[in-house]
């Protein structure tokens, strides 16, 4: 990231840790980050759309209903990202404002690279190429995809409301389009 966007985001971790949530760390908001992109990749993968209901909002899980039941097995395969697998993680946007009621919300938008075994055609453009990984000898390969997503994930500070983090958009780039 850029030198002005990194900047950016520190200073609205700050404003959080100021006005929102004292013991807000970004460190810990990643590692339940990972934890939920993997779960929920997870349960998209094998179409437990039902079990999404508190981790997504009811707005996302629609769309998601209606792109999954679409996706060839290859593809919905390749959704899935074990937490061991992901690469890299960072947060992209962060965002901070009040609805026209007053409710204060908070959103941070993470990005996530991981490793999948799914058996996706070659041609799948947009990822980057396919990895080799030699397990055992010589002659026989496992193919890996390294694969994107971003999930966005939305807090409600307003006092009183619940502190749970829900995600608020779900992109796969070329595999939940």
């Amino acid at each position: 990231t850029s030198p002005f966007a990194w900047l950016r985001t520190r200073f609205y971790y700050l404003l959080i840790r100021l006005y929102f949530d004292h013991e807000f760390s970004i460190e810990e908001f990643t590692r339940g980050a990972k934890q939920a992109f993997s779960v929920v990749s997870k349960l998209l993968s094998q179409r437990k759309l039902d079990l999404l209901e508190e981790l997504v909002s009811a707005e996302v899980l629609q769309v998601l209903k209606e792109k999954i039941s679409l996706l060839p097995d290859s593809h919905r395969d390749a959704l899935a990202a074990d937490i061991d697998a992901i690469m890299y993680t960072t947060e992209g946007d962060v965002r901070i404002y009040y609805d026209d009621d007053g409710i204060k919300f908070v959103s941070i938008l993470m990005c996530f690279w991981y490793l999948n075994g799914a058996n996706l055609p070659d041609e799948v453009p947009g990822e980057a190429k396919v990895f080799q990984i030699v397990f055992g000898d010589e002659n026989k390969k496992e193919k890996k995809h390294l694969l994107t997503a971003n999930y966005e994930f939305q807090r409600e500070f307003t006092e009183g409301a619940k502190p749970d983090w829900t995600i608020t958009r779900i992109e796969h780039p070329r595999l939940l389009e």
